[in-house]
Protein backbone atom coordinates (compact mmCIF):
# COMPACT_ATOMS: atom_id res chain seq x y z
CA UNK A 1 0.00 0.00 0.00
CA UNK A 2 1.24 3.48 -0.92
CA UNK A 3 0.26 6.97 0.18
CA UNK A 4 0.13 10.18 -1.86
CA UNK A 5 -1.19 13.69 -1.30
CA UNK A 6 -4.55 14.60 -2.82
CA UNK A 7 -5.48 18.16 -1.95
CA UNK A 8 -4.24 18.38 1.62
CA UNK A 9 -4.96 14.73 2.53
CA UNK A 10 -2.52 11.83 2.36
CA UNK A 11 -4.54 9.02 0.78
CA UNK A 12 -3.36 5.42 0.90
CA UNK A 13 -4.02 3.32 -2.16
CA UNK A 14 -3.57 -0.28 -3.21
CA UNK A 15 -5.58 -3.20 -4.47
CA UNK A 16 -8.99 -3.64 -2.86
CA UNK A 17 -8.22 -7.24 -1.91
CA UNK A 18 -4.91 -6.34 -0.26
CA UNK A 19 -6.43 -3.49 1.74
CA UNK A 20 -9.31 -5.63 3.00
CA UNK A 21 -6.84 -8.33 4.02
CA UNK A 22 -4.76 -5.74 5.86
CA UNK A 23 -7.81 -4.40 7.71
CA UNK A 24 -8.75 -7.92 8.74
CA UNK A 25 -5.26 -8.45 10.16
CA UNK A 26 -5.44 -5.15 12.06
CA UNK A 27 -8.81 -6.08 13.54
CA UNK A 28 -7.59 -9.51 14.60
CA UNK A 29 -4.58 -7.94 16.30
CA UNK A 30 -6.82 -5.49 18.22
CA UNK A 31 -4.83 -2.50 17.02
CA UNK A 32 -6.11 1.01 17.67
CA UNK A 33 -6.49 2.76 14.32
CA UNK A 34 -9.16 4.97 12.82
CA UNK A 35 -9.99 4.48 9.15
CA UNK A 36 -11.55 7.09 6.87
CA UNK A 37 -13.03 6.65 3.40
CA UNK A 38 -12.03 9.71 1.42
CA UNK A 39 -14.25 11.19 -1.26
CA UNK A 40 -14.38 14.61 -2.93
CA UNK A 41 -16.36 16.10 -0.03
CA UNK A 42 -13.78 14.95 2.53
CA UNK A 43 -11.00 16.56 0.46
CA UNK A 44 -13.03 19.80 0.25
CA UNK A 45 -13.71 19.85 4.01
CA UNK A 46 -10.05 19.23 4.81
CA UNK A 47 -9.12 22.24 2.65
CA UNK A 48 -11.54 24.45 4.58
CA UNK A 49 -10.95 23.07 8.10
CA UNK A 50 -7.29 22.56 8.96
CA UNK A 51 -8.12 20.82 12.25
CA UNK A 52 -10.12 18.26 10.30
CA UNK A 53 -7.21 17.81 7.93
CA UNK A 54 -4.87 17.20 10.86
CA UNK A 55 -7.30 14.63 12.27
CA UNK A 56 -7.30 12.70 9.00
CA UNK A 57 -3.50 12.77 8.99
CA UNK A 58 -3.47 10.70 12.20
CA UNK A 59 -5.56 7.90 10.68
CA UNK A 60 -5.66 5.66 7.61
CA UNK A 61 -7.34 7.36 4.63
CA UNK A 62 -8.59 5.19 1.76
CA UNK A 63 -9.85 5.92 -1.76
CA UNK A 64 -13.62 5.82 -1.28
CA UNK A 65 -14.63 8.21 -4.08
CA UNK A 66 -14.30 7.29 -7.74
CA UNK A 67 -13.06 10.82 -8.63
CA UNK A 68 -10.39 10.49 -5.93
CA UNK A 69 -9.20 7.21 -7.48
CA UNK A 70 -9.28 8.76 -10.95
CA UNK A 71 -7.22 11.73 -9.83
CA UNK A 72 -4.72 9.45 -8.10
CA UNK A 73 -4.19 7.47 -11.29
CA UNK A 74 -3.74 10.62 -13.35
CA UNK A 75 -1.54 12.52 -10.92
CA UNK A 76 0.67 9.60 -9.86
CA UNK A 77 1.01 7.63 -13.06
CA UNK A 78 3.93 5.57 -11.83
CA UNK A 79 1.54 3.87 -9.38
CA UNK A 80 -1.67 4.14 -11.44
CA UNK A 81 -2.48 0.44 -11.07
CA UNK A 82 -2.60 0.81 -7.28
CA UNK A 83 -5.47 3.32 -7.27
CA UNK A 84 -8.44 0.99 -6.94
CA UNK A 85 -11.62 2.31 -5.39
CA UNK A 86 -11.96 1.16 -1.77
CA UNK A 87 -15.63 1.89 -1.13
CA UNK A 88 -16.80 1.97 2.48
CA UNK A 89 -20.00 -0.10 2.05
CA UNK A 90 -18.05 -2.74 0.09
CA UNK A 91 -15.36 -2.93 2.78
CA UNK A 92 -18.02 -3.33 5.46
CA UNK A 93 -19.62 -6.15 3.47
CA UNK A 94 -16.26 -7.87 2.97
CA UNK A 95 -15.35 -7.77 6.66
CA UNK A 96 -18.82 -8.92 7.71
CA UNK A 97 -18.27 -11.93 5.46
CA UNK A 98 -15.02 -12.72 7.28
CA UNK A 99 -15.61 -15.42 9.86
CA UNK A 100 -14.27 -14.83 13.35
CA UNK A 101 -14.47 -11.04 13.61
CA UNK A 102 -16.76 -9.44 16.20
CA UNK A 103 -18.49 -6.24 15.13
CA UNK A 104 -19.98 -3.26 16.98
CA UNK A 105 -22.35 -0.87 15.19
CA UNK A 106 -22.27 2.77 16.32
CA UNK A 107 -24.58 5.31 14.71
CA UNK A 108 -27.78 5.55 12.73
CA UNK A 109 -31.28 5.58 14.12
CA UNK A 110 -32.65 2.73 16.19
CA UNK A 111 -34.82 1.74 13.22
CA UNK A 112 -31.83 1.68 10.88
CA UNK A 113 -29.77 -0.37 13.32
CA UNK A 114 -32.60 -2.88 13.70
CA UNK A 115 -33.00 -3.21 9.93
CA UNK A 116 -29.24 -3.42 9.49
CA UNK A 117 -28.90 -6.31 11.92
CA UNK A 118 -31.74 -8.18 10.24
CA UNK A 119 -30.08 -7.77 6.84
CA UNK A 120 -26.66 -8.78 8.16
CA UNK A 121 -28.16 -11.95 9.65
CA UNK A 122 -29.66 -12.80 6.25
CA UNK A 123 -26.63 -12.04 4.10
CA UNK A 124 -23.78 -12.95 6.44
CA UNK A 125 -25.11 -15.41 9.04
CA UNK A 126 -21.55 -16.05 10.23
CA UNK A 127 -21.06 -12.38 11.20
CA UNK A 128 -20.95 -11.76 14.93
CA UNK A 129 -22.70 -8.52 15.90
CA UNK A 130 -21.81 -8.07 19.56
CA UNK A 131 -23.38 -4.67 20.11
CA UNK A 132 -25.18 -1.73 18.55
CA UNK A 133 -25.92 1.78 19.78
CA UNK A 134 -27.77 4.74 18.30
CA UNK A 135 -26.37 7.81 20.09
CA UNK A 136 -28.49 10.94 20.56
CA UNK A 137 -28.32 13.69 17.94
CA UNK A 138 -26.24 15.97 20.14
CA UNK A 139 -22.78 16.08 21.62
CA UNK A 140 -22.30 13.45 24.31
CA UNK A 141 -21.14 14.45 27.76
CA UNK A 142 -17.83 13.05 29.00
CA UNK A 143 -19.75 10.66 31.21
CA UNK A 144 -21.86 9.45 28.29
CA UNK A 145 -18.76 8.98 26.16
CA UNK A 146 -17.11 6.94 28.90
CA UNK A 147 -20.22 4.78 29.30
CA UNK A 148 -20.50 4.23 25.56
CA UNK A 149 -16.82 3.30 25.20
CA UNK A 150 -16.96 0.96 28.18
CA UNK A 151 -19.90 -0.85 26.57
CA UNK A 152 -17.92 -1.24 23.34
CA UNK A 153 -14.92 -2.73 25.17
CA UNK A 154 -17.15 -5.00 27.26
CA UNK A 155 -18.81 -6.34 24.10
CA UNK A 156 -15.55 -7.97 23.02
CA UNK A 157 -15.68 -6.27 19.61
CA UNK A 158 -12.77 -6.42 17.17
CA UNK A 159 -14.19 -3.80 14.80
CA UNK A 160 -16.27 -0.68 15.46
CA UNK A 161 -18.30 0.66 12.53
CA UNK A 162 -19.20 4.34 12.87
CA UNK A 163 -22.06 5.72 10.79
CA UNK A 164 -22.73 9.29 11.92
CA UNK A 165 -22.22 11.31 8.75
CA UNK A 166 -19.21 13.32 7.61
CA UNK A 167 -17.35 14.92 9.35
CA UNK A 168 -18.87 13.98 12.72
CA UNK A 169 -18.15 10.29 12.23
CA UNK A 170 -14.48 10.96 11.50
CA UNK A 171 -13.97 12.79 14.78
CA UNK A 172 -15.85 10.11 16.69
CA UNK A 173 -13.97 7.25 15.02
CA UNK A 174 -10.66 8.80 16.07
CA UNK A 175 -11.86 9.37 19.62
CA UNK A 176 -13.30 5.85 19.99
CA UNK A 177 -10.14 4.23 18.61
CA UNK A 178 -8.02 6.08 21.15
CA UNK A 179 -10.40 5.29 23.99
CA UNK A 180 -11.06 1.61 23.25
CA UNK A 181 -7.84 0.48 21.53
CA UNK A 182 -9.84 -0.92 18.61
CA UNK A 183 -10.01 -0.41 14.86
CA UNK A 184 -12.81 2.00 14.03
CA UNK A 185 -14.06 2.71 10.53
CA UNK A 186 -16.12 5.76 9.58
CA UNK A 187 -18.38 4.36 6.87
CA UNK A 188 -21.01 7.05 6.26
CA UNK A 189 -24.12 5.78 4.51
CA UNK A 190 -23.05 2.13 4.59
CA UNK A 191 -25.51 1.42 7.41
CA UNK A 192 -28.44 2.72 5.35
CA UNK A 193 -27.31 1.09 2.11
CA UNK A 194 -26.85 -2.36 3.62
CA UNK A 195 -30.02 -2.05 5.71
CA UNK A 196 -31.98 -0.98 2.63
CA UNK A 197 -33.31 2.16 4.33
CA UNK A 198 -31.83 4.36 1.59
CA UNK A 199 -31.36 3.56 -2.11
CA UNK A 200 -27.88 2.95 -3.44
CA UNK A 201 -26.77 4.13 -6.87
CA UNK A 202 -26.59 1.48 -9.60
CA UNK A 203 -23.18 -0.05 -10.11
CA UNK A 204 -22.74 1.67 -13.48
CA UNK A 205 -23.18 5.07 -11.82
CA UNK A 206 -20.70 4.15 -9.09
CA UNK A 207 -18.12 3.16 -11.70
CA UNK A 208 -18.74 6.17 -13.94
CA UNK A 209 -18.25 8.72 -11.16
CA UNK A 210 -21.88 9.89 -11.31
CA UNK A 211 -23.01 8.36 -8.02
CA UNK A 212 -23.13 11.87 -6.57
CA UNK A 213 -25.91 12.83 -9.00
CA UNK A 214 -28.01 9.85 -7.91
CA UNK A 215 -27.58 10.66 -4.24
CA UNK A 216 -28.29 14.34 -4.77
CA UNK A 217 -31.49 13.46 -6.60
CA UNK A 218 -32.64 11.15 -3.80
CA UNK A 219 -31.72 13.49 -0.91
CA UNK A 220 -31.46 17.01 -2.36
CA UNK A 221 -31.99 18.95 0.85
CA UNK A 222 -29.52 17.00 2.97
CA UNK A 223 -26.82 16.54 0.33
CA UNK A 224 -26.94 19.83 -1.58
CA UNK A 225 -23.94 21.27 0.28
CA UNK A 226 -21.95 18.07 -0.04
CA UNK A 227 -22.08 18.08 -3.82
CA UNK A 228 -22.87 21.62 -4.99
CA UNK A 229 -20.34 23.11 -2.55
CA UNK A 230 -17.96 20.18 -2.22
CA UNK A 231 -17.40 19.11 -5.82
CA UNK A 232 -16.14 22.51 -7.10
CA UNK A 233 -13.88 22.88 -4.08
CA UNK A 234 -12.47 19.41 -4.59
CA UNK A 235 -11.56 20.34 -8.16
CA UNK A 236 -10.00 23.61 -7.01
CA UNK A 237 -8.02 21.82 -4.28
CA UNK A 238 -6.48 19.26 -6.61
CA UNK A 239 -5.86 21.80 -9.39
CA UNK A 240 -3.64 23.94 -7.16
CA UNK A 241 -1.93 21.04 -5.40
CA UNK A 242 1.75 21.90 -4.80
CA UNK A 243 4.18 19.77 -6.76
CA UNK A 244 1.48 18.18 -8.88
CA UNK A 245 3.34 18.64 -12.14
CA UNK A 246 6.44 16.94 -10.74
CA UNK A 247 4.39 14.05 -9.28
CA UNK A 248 2.95 13.28 -12.75
CA UNK A 249 6.35 12.98 -14.38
Amino acid sequence: MISHRIGSVDVSSGSYADIVAMLEEIATASTAIHVHFVNAYVIALAEQDKDYGRLLATGLCLTDGTPVAWFGRWAYRQTASEWERVYGPDVMASLLASAGLRHYLLGGTEQTLAALQVEIAKRWPQAQIVGAYSPPFRALTEGEQAEQDAAIVASGADVVWVGLGTPKQDWEAARVAASTGLMTLAVGAAFDFIAGTKPQAPVWMQRSGTEWAFRLATEPRRLAKRYLWGNPRFLRAVARQPGLRRSRD
